[in-house]
């Protein structure tokens, strides 16, 4: 038996991450334009979201085994449902409260993974990198808040949110949990997109049918800028097979967002709100903490990578 090097593996989050927030970060930036532009409904967006999926899925699945293994179906269809659900949830809450309040409630979904991450998988995290997770995760609400009115009141949108940031905190759980197991990215990543197909049929109905009357540059421009946000998808799900949860999670989440306001900068000339300044800050020192703390203290193989090394 060859001695396992985790090195090569475990530090490979890294690169998948940078190109999840480099895909993000971008999408952010023009994702609101078919809406602002044509009008076009987020349901629809939604659908051509979903379709879109099967580009990186087809990639992914190339030349790769599909785990067949039923543990490898529940926690692709857990995976899976609770991203796309998590979706269609967005864009219900959309239509009863300001995003202004939602989105703050939504971006702390990274604190259920590191908890279920540091309580279900015993993944630890280094003072140094507690700090970075603090940061990082006051740099995600930051992105978020906006000024409020004061006569805004909780509404029926209040437990949609809080069950969006449950559902996609869930989904980041599990998608590492997939990697401790052995299933493959291509695995998980086809569960993703037949999930987020399979919710198609909800996302009509909730529009009473297909639109018509729109511009063939509204589902042109949607799609483009979904690929991004499709590919970006993969990309985390291979960084979360490669790093810990407690340190992928806040470390993409707090990041792409603050690429997000550096392309708009670029691209629309404004300049980023006070409350943004200060989280591209702390998202960078943050991210900066536990990388380098995570790169310092080293972590353990993946039980699928000493499985190889055993072989």
């Amino acid at each position: 038996m060859t001695e396992p090097s985790a090195n090569p593996r475990t530090r490979s989050w890294i690169f998948y991450a940078a190109l999840l927030i480099l895909f993000w970060g971008v999408w952010g930036a023009f994702s609101a334009l078919p809406a602002t532009r044509y009008g076009y409904p987020d349901e629809m967006i939604y659908c051509i979201w979903a379709l879109t999926m099967i580009i990186p899925a087809a990639v992914a699945l190339r030349g790769a085994t599909f785990d067949r293994r039923p543990a490898a179906t529940i926690y692709g269809l857990l995976i899976g449902l609770t991203g796309a659900g998590g979706q269609l949830l967005l864009f219900q809450a959309l239509t009863m409260g300001p995003a202004y309040l939602i989105f703050p409630i939504v971006s702390i979904s990274p604190a259920i993974t590191v908890i279920m991450a540091m309580v279900l998988l015993r993944e630890r995290v280094t003072p140094l990198a507690a700090v970075g997770l603090v940061a990082a995760l006051a740099a995600i609400v930051l992105f978020s808040v906006t000024s409020a009115a004061d006569d805004v009141s909780t509404g029926p949108w209040l437990p949609l949110a809080i069950g969006i940031c449950i559902a996609w905190g869930v989904q980041a759980y599990f998608m590492r949990k997939t990697a401790t197991i052995g299933v493959n990215e291509a695995t998980t990543f086809g569960w993703m997109a037949i999930s987020a197909l399979i919710l198609i049929p909800f996302a009509v109905l909730s529009m009473g049918g297909i639109p018509t009357g729109f511009p063939w540059q509204a589902p042109v421009l949607t799609a483009g800028t979904q690929i991004l946000n499709a590919v970006g998808a993969l990309f985390l799900v291979m960084a979360f097979s490669r790093g810990k949860a407690s340190i992928v999670a806040p470390t993409t989440n707090a990041l792409a967002p603050a690429l997000t306001i550096v392309v708009s900068l670029i691209a629309y000339q404004t300049l980023p709100t006070p409350y943004g300044a200060v989280g591209i800050v702390l998202a960078l020192v943050g991210s900066t903490l536990m990388v380098y703390s995570d790169e310092k203290r080293g972590e353990a193989p993946t039980p699928a990578v000493l499985e190889r090394s055993e072989s």
